[in-house]
C-alpha cells in the first residue's frame, strides 16, 4: 500500500468508527503527539486513547487533502472536523450536544505501509469558542 492509500485507509476507517480496522494500520510502537499535549507510545495506548475520543466526541472528517514524500516515508493530510460534543472532557467545557467545525491536519511518519507517527494538529481556542466556555 502506497503512502496515500494508508493514509485514505486510515481516515476512512476513522470515518466508519471501524476501531479494528483503524488500529491495523498503525506500528506496535506507533508515536502518538496529541494536539497541544503529550507524546504517547504504542498501540496499545493509542487505542485507550480512541476509546476516550469516541465516548466523548463524535467527528467526521471531511474536505480531505492527502500529501506524501516521494519516499513514502512521510505524509500530511489537512481536513475539516465536523463534530459533536457528546460527554464532558476532563479540563474543558461541559459538554451538552454542541457541534462544531474545525479545520485541522497531521503529519506522519510511515515504516512499512504503517504509520509510525501521527503528529495531530486543530486550534484548541477556536474549537472552545466554538463550544462556549
Amino acid at each position: 500500500m502506497s503512502a496515500l492509500e494508508t493514509i485514505r485507509a486510515y481516515y476512512d476507517a476513522f470515518n466508519r468508527q471501524d476501531m479494528d480496522a483503524f488500529l491495523a494500520l498503525l506500528t506496535d510502537d506507533v508515536v502518538h503527539d496529541i494536539n497541544q499535549g503529550e507524546r504517547q507510545v504504542g498501540k496499545d495506548i493509542f487505542a485507550k486513547f480512541m476509546q476516550h475520543m469516541n465516548r466523548c466526541y463524535k467527528e467526521n472528517l471531511t474536505d480531505m487533502v492527502i500529501m506524501a514524500s516521494e519516499d513514502g516515508k512521510r505524509a500530511s493530510a489537512e481536513f475539516i472536523v465536523n463534530g459533536e460534543y457528546l460527554k464532558s472532557d476532563e479540563g474543558l467545557p461541559q459538554a451538552n450536544g454542541q457541534t462544531y467545525v474545525l479545520p485541522a491536519g497531521a503529519f506522519f511518519e510511515l515504516k512499512d505501509g504503517k504509520v509510525a507517527r501521527v503528529t495531530n494538529y486543530y486550534n484548541l481556542n477556536d474549537w472552545i469558542a466554538q463550544v462556549g466556555a
